[in-house]
């Protein structure tokens, strides 16, 4: 069996960045704990405040296995800071969240998942319709990139960088989705946003009604208030204290 070292970071790394390990430690696990988790791959990186560094999983944990001092931290070309780390990370995996961070710099955090409910309404022509208040959220910031293969060209980067734009929120087509956020609270917010959006539509779609969709004119009106409602201190930190006490009851090891 094979056995995970196990260190213990707290007293090793500032202040800032052990909070952003505990943040993103929390965030691996309550995907896992919603069910969105895909083995050992896919990611969620974030950026150490005040630093060019970034922390992501380290490639061969389960999600339900990573804790803040087992996370990794690297360079934007994905080089480890620390030589001695005992963990890897999937260069592959990294591909999109280089080419994310390096665009949205002012974003912390970026999530990206291969549930079956979003590689299912990315795979639609139509993509995300507006027909549930979640998709409200997502539909205000919302951006496509198209299947061009396993994201491991360079030369990929650019044309998703230019796809994302300034949205929040992508549906990576025939791939899974992508969300971002200042904090890791808004980029979890974002995606259970994107997630529950994704779910509805499925469910609407299979009953083989006819659905109601929202005027466009509400959509374009629903951007300030989602600002509001799931950004900063009236939004994803609002809900993250939450989401932290959720981890902590299911697992504390998480913290360690």
């Amino acid at each position: 069996m094979f056995d995970i070292p196990q260190l213990n970071l707290k007293e090793k790394v500032s202040q800032e960045e052990w909070q952003t390990r505990i943040d993103l430690a929390a965030c691996y696990r309550l995907v896992a704990m919603h069910g969105w988790d895909d083995l050992i791959y896919t990611h969620i990186s974030a950026r150490i405040p005040g630093t060019e560094h970034i922390l992501i999983n380290a490639f061969g944990l389960a999600f339900d296995e990573i804790t803040a001092s087992n996370l990794v931290k690297i360079d934007i070309h994905g080089n480890k800071i620390d030589p001695d780390c005992p963990f890897d990370i999937n260069p592959a995996g990294f591909t999109i969240h280089s080419a994310v961070h390096e665009a949205r710099h002012e974003d912390q955090c970026v999530l990206h998942l291969h549930t079956n409910e979003t590689i299912a309404v990315a795979s639609l022509e139509e993509g995300l319709l507006p027909l549930s208040q979640y998709a409200m959220f997502a539909l205000a910031s919302m951006s496509y990139h198209d299947y061009e293969g396993l994201a491991v060209n360079a030369d990929e980067k650019q044309r998703l960088q230019d796809d994302l734009g300034t949205a929040n929120f992508m549906l990576l087509r025939n791939h899974g989705g992508l969300t971002l956020g200042k904090t890791i609270g808004d980029a979890f917010m974002h995606m259970y946003d994107l997630t529950r959006a994704c779910q509805v539509q499925l469910q609407i779609m299979a009953t083989g009604m006819k659905p109601v969709l929202v005027d466009q004119s509400i959509v374009d009106g629903i951007k300030a208030q989602a600002n509001i409602v799931h950004t900063g201190l009236t939004g994803g930190q609002k809900s993250w204290p939450a989401m932290l006490r959720k981890v902590y009851k299911h697992d504390p090891s998480f913290a360690s």
